[in-house]
């Protein structure tokens, strides 16, 4: 089990990274909630892991914090729940908002994430409801910007990044062409998108 992961950050695209290790560079598959935490590539990089291991794939998923790592691997022990769909529950919505919807049975939010449906919803509420009685979360920091870019290429980057969650690609694209507006980055942008479909 490869349980933490410290190196230098060299590529960032959400939901994957690529980080360098004594000259190993290790596919890292993070939550946009980690991802917004990240520093620039160049920099050094800490984070929690979890390790999948089948037959056809060998994974690995990373977190900023312990705490999220530790809500991924209740999720995942749910039936129709995979590291695939964990993660996206993870960006859809923050540890904190994600442990309040469970707790108010707030199913109608959850359907609204991709892959969730009402059975999957229905599920998460039942069986998580007990294991997150005492979770301890937490909200992640605001992202931090990078002037060099400019709007449209942002733009871009998240709509590849809720695509990369299971978004269709009109439909993400309406998400954030919803929201955008000058000044704003990718991980801004992501948020204000998914914020907007968990509240609609």
């Amino acid at each position: 089990m490869i349980g933490r992961i410290s190196g230098i950050l060299l590529e960032r695209q959400a939901p994957e990274l690529l980080i360098d290790v004594q000259g190993l560079g290790y596919e890292v598959h993070v939550s946009l909630t980690t991802f917004f935490e990240l520093p620039a590539p160049g920099e050094p990089v800490v984070l929690h892991t979890h390790f999948v291991v089948r037959e056809d794939v060998q994974q690995l998923y990373g977190f900023a914090e312990r705490t999220e790592r530790e809500l991924f691997r209740h999720l995942i022990r749910i039936s129709g729940v995979g590291p695939k769909l964990a993660l996206t529950i993870l960006s859809g919505m923050n540890a904190t908002e994600f442990v309040r919807r469970v707790q108010d049975n707030d199913l109608a939010t959850l359907v609204k994430l991709p892959g969730v449906g009402k059975k999957t919803a229905e599920r998460l509420v039942v069986e998580m409801r007990d294991r997150l009685k005492d979770f301890d979360v937490g909200i992640a920091p605001a992202a931090t910007r990078t002037p060099a870019q400019g709007l449209s290429d942002y733009i871009q980057e998240a709509e590849s990044a809720l695509v990369a969650l299971g978004y269709k690609p009109q439909e993400a694209a309406r998400m954030v062409n919803a929201v955008a507006n000058e000044g704003q980055t990718s991980q801004e942008l992501i948020r204000l998108a998914l914020k907007s479909m968990v509240k609609s």
